[in-house]
């Protein structure tokens, strides 16, 4: 592009005249100027400084003239075709210009406006304000006019209900004071006030939509799905209902608690629901044992966390309709007879399970029986708030029932046990026994028990079918309980295994003392100093077995028992003692002296771990020595008066002399008789006559 410029610059300087003449009058009236350099460049560049060059000058005019003509016409063409461009340039340039100050107008028109925005910006914000204000109070208004609305109402209710009352009263007299069995409320619910019920209705929405139908929250083997939810929502309600809600009610004079009117209105949602599925699991045993513990412990949870008040009716009264009430002993029966087969034939049914806690295991009662309480127990808990004392005198017929069925078969495996009266199981059945005995005599003692006592009275014979006049009296008199006759059962039962138990024990210990029966008691040497006398050698094998025998029933035996057992077997032992060794023999001094080093410090301390005093318990044997042991004047003296005494009558009193029996009580006999004492007299061989 240089060159070509060059060129027509270099062809301007030489061909056009103009340019000759303009040149020719500037260097006329100015110096000469030196050629520009492209120029010289560009002749030096085609002429060179060859002189023989300056030939070619013409062909170099020629061909810039050619060149100049060329680009003479590009030029033309060019200008032909630049005005449309340059119009539609300009057509864009104005359209851009006109677009310019459109937007500079928007724009200063949105400064403006933002001006006045901020500076009504404060005005707007008092009047914001106002119409809030304004909507509170409007709405305020509605609801005052809606609450005076309710009120006329409720005023003209009291009116269409004390025409109706004064009605009923005037036609049917005094009301009834019976006690009935039903399965509705005792007495009609008044209406929910408005507001609630309005409330209330997107909740029953919430309520039907998912706990009917094909939904799959609706499920029969669920309840505690939509009983939950309703809890759910009865706790999440409380607080507005006493924060907004009630002062509300309270201003308006409204004697009613916002909050128990809500949970009552949520409870006739379930109330419905759970009739409808009650109805439908009478032939589920499974299905329905779960829906009554859901309904038991949502009932424990309104009454405890809700503080629903008890005079309202809550999901119980669902439960006493005849054929749900009836299905419901049933089942009860079934599983509890169910259990019982289970825990009698468990491999640990006889033992205890504080067998190891020595602190914790007086009772020493067997697996089974306190499985079986705690069965009798867990069905206390379940009817025990049920709102009608005859369904709940059924419950307790029925665990009377349970209970006299647990004794039978205690017997039937007492009787399977009976050749071995001193095994374990055995003993784990009498402790059975005597544990089942406890905790129903507590039972008797108990409030509740006492409360349905009082009512199974007042209901008659309805509910205690087969008891005469004199039981019926004694309940009355809370003389007796309702376990009286189980309590009878069980301790002629306790009493007639402690009977086979002692009879086993005695049988050994007198085995073991057939040596002792025939000791020479008679022949016995009289010892003076009793620090050197020991135990007969004939009494070894009995006390041995005295001892093993205490120390086996003291380890198998609950404490009560072995109470009764150590002194039965005492009382036993004192007899035998008393009939096989000592009316059966003759005693010389020292055999009674013998005898009486026996029982005192051998026998006696056996049991002296179980008593303060065991000679009390021993009371034959230990007068018994007494006499034996008197020195010949005193034992002929007492003779004599007590030959005297029976030979004749005589009044003491007047003549002075001590009566017999006074004369025994200051040996210390209380027990024996005077001719029993005669006898005694008679076995010692050092009196006269003899």
């Amino acid at each position: 592009m240089a060159a070509p410029a060059a060129a027509e610059r270099t062809t301007d300087s030489l061909l056009n005249p103009a340019n000759k003449t303009n040149h020719g009058s500037e260097t006329s009236s100015v110096a000469p100027k030196e050629p520009p350099d492209f120029v010289v460049d560009f002749v030096v560049k085609e002429v060179g400084s060859d002189l023989k060059s300056l030939k070619n000058v013409g062909e170099l005019l020629e061909k810039l003239r050619e060149e100049n003509m060329a680009l003479e016409e590009q030029v033309l063409s060019v200008s032909s075709s630049v005005p449309p461009k340059v119009s539609a340039a300009l057509c864009a340039a104005e359209e851009a210009r006109c677009s310019l100050e459109e937007l500079l107008q928007r724009e200063r028109l949105h400064i403006s406006t933002i001006k006045h925005l901020q500076g009504a910006q404060p005005w707007m914000d008092r009047l914001g304000q106002t119409f809030n204000q304004v909507d509170i109070i409007e709405r305020h208004l509605k609801y005052l006019r809606c609450l005076q609305h309710i009120e006329e109402l409720r005023y003209c209710r009291q009116d269409d209900d004390l025409i109706s009352q004064r009605a009923s009263a005037s036609s049917q007299g005094a009301p009834s004071t019976q006690m009935v069995s039903t399965a509705t409320p005792l007495s009609q619910e008044p209406p929910l006030c408005l507001p609630i019920q309005i409330m209330l209705l997107p909740l029953g929405k919430r309520f039907r939509y998912h706990f009917y139908g094909n939904r799959q929250t609706n499920s029969l083997s669920k309840p505690e799905w939509y009983l939950t939810q309703v809890l759910m929502w009865m706790s999440n309600s409380s607080a507005f209902m006493e924060e907004k809600i009630q002062p509300i009610l309270d201003r308006a004079g409204v004697a009613i608690s916002a909050r128990v009117e809500l949970c009552r209105g949520l409870l006739c949602l379930v109330q419905e629901k759970v009739a409808s599925d009650a109805s439908r699991l009478l032939y589920d045993d499974v299905l329905f044992c779960h829906l009554v513990e859901e309904v038991l412990q949502f009932e424990k949870e309104l009454r405890s966390n809700q503080s629903y008040p008890a005079v309202l009716p809550g999901l119980l009264h669902l439960l006493l309709d005849d054929a749900i009430l009836q299905k419901w002993l049933t089942v009860e029966k079934k599983m509890a007879v169910e259990k019982m087969d289970a825990m009698l034939s468990a491999e640990g049914a006889w033992s205890s399970q504080y067998k190891d806690i020595s602190d914790m295991d007086e009772l020493k009662a067997p697996d089974c029986a306190e499985t079986f309480m705690t069965l009798l127990q867990v069905i206390t808990e379940r009817y025990r708030a049920l709102p009608c004392p005859s369904a709940q005198l059924k419950f307790l017929g029925l665990q009377r029932e349970l209970v006299d069925d647990f004794r039978i078969r205690l017997t039937q495996v007492m009787k399977e046990e009976s050749r071995c009266p001193l095994g374990p199981r055995y003993c784990a059945i009498l402790n059975a026994v005597n544990y089942i005995s406890t905790i129903l005599g507590d039972w008797g003692d108990n409030v509740f028990f006492l409360q349905l006592q009082q009512a199974a009275v007042s209901l008659g014979e309805e509910v205690l079918q087969g008891l005469g006049v004199i039981e019926l009296g004694r309940l009355a008199s809370l003389e007796g309980s309702l376990f009286e006759g189980l309590l009878g059962l069980l301790d002629r039962l306790k009493g007639d295994m402690m009977g086979r138990l002692l009879e086993w024990t005695m049988r050994e210990i007198t085995e073991n003392a057939k040596p002792y029966c025939q000791d020479r008691w008679l022949s016995l040497p009289s010892q003076h100093d009793q620090s050197t006398m020991t135990l007969s050698s004939s009494a070894c094998p009995m006390m041995l077995c005295v001892r093993d025998r205490l120390l086996h029933l003291h380890q198998v035996l609950s404490l009560s028992l072995f109470q009764l057992a150590w002194q039965g077997l005492a009382e036993r032992l004192d007899n035998f003692l008393y009939q096989d060794v000592i009316l059966s023999n003759h005693f010389s001094d020292g055999g009674a002296a013998q005898l009486q080093f026996d029982m005192t410090r051998n026998l006696f301390p056996l049991f002296g771990h179980y008593c303060k005093r065991p000679e009390n318990f021993f009371k034959h044997v230990k007068e018994a020595y007494i006499i034996l042991c008197l020195n010949i004047g005193s034992a002929l003296l007492l003779r004599n008066l007590l030959k005297e005494s029976a030979e004749e009558v005589r009044d003491w009193a007047i003549t002075g002399d001590p009566s017999p029996e006074s004369a025994l009580n200051e040996l210390g006999v209380y027990c024996l008789a005077p001719c029993d004492v005669l006898i005694l007299l008679n076995l010692k061989a050092s009196l006269p006559g003899q």
